[in-house]
């Protein structure tokens, strides 16, 4: 063999795999039972049009349960709705359509406020959260006594 591979060119390993491999490669798995599943995968699939292989599976395992047949494997499952187009596409994790841009689009002004700090001193709380215009808060001027908070936030320096 080594003298033939040398004067075709070709590796050796070449011409061992065609000397010993099957005339014809073997086509996709099937199995006879398969055909008699089809028609309750796709009774479910219809049924359930966003639902995967393995949510099928399961529904499929809880009918033939019930009727006593055994259970069918979540990788024959695939194959069965793989081989008939009766998979979902392939999630990629990409959105496509609307992209953040960095800008923050309110009503009107006044209206988006956030927490610039809190600070606690010698047992007195004094805040700097600014409030939202649309929810009052509660603010704690001295140790144990609540009041409201002010209605403008310039009034808010600290308190």
């Amino acid at each position: 063999m080594k003298t033939v591979a040398n004067t075709l060119g070709v590796a050796r390993s070449h011409l061992h795999d065609k000397v010993r491999r099957a005339s014809k490669p073997r086509g996709p798995y099937r199995k006879p039972v398969d055909g008699e599943l089809l028609p309750l995968v796709r009774r479910l699939v219809d049924e359930r049009p966003t639902y995967g292989y393995r949510r099928i599976t399961a529904l499929a395992n809880r009918e033939l349960a019930s009727t006593g047949e055994p259970a069918v494997n979540h990788k024959r499952m695939f194959r069965i709705m793989r081989q008939n187009g009766m998979l979902l596409a392939r999630h990629t994790g990409r959105r496509i359509g609307r992209i953040h841009d960095g800008k923050v689009i309110v009503m009107r002004s006044n209206l988006r406020w956030c927490s610039d700090g809190f600070e606690i001193t010698s047992g007195t709380a004094r805040s700097f959260v600014s409030p939202s215009s649309s929810m009052p808060m509660i603010a704690r001027s001295s140790p144990g006594k609540l009041s409201r908070a002010p209605a403008s936030a310039a009034a808010w320096s600290v308190t």
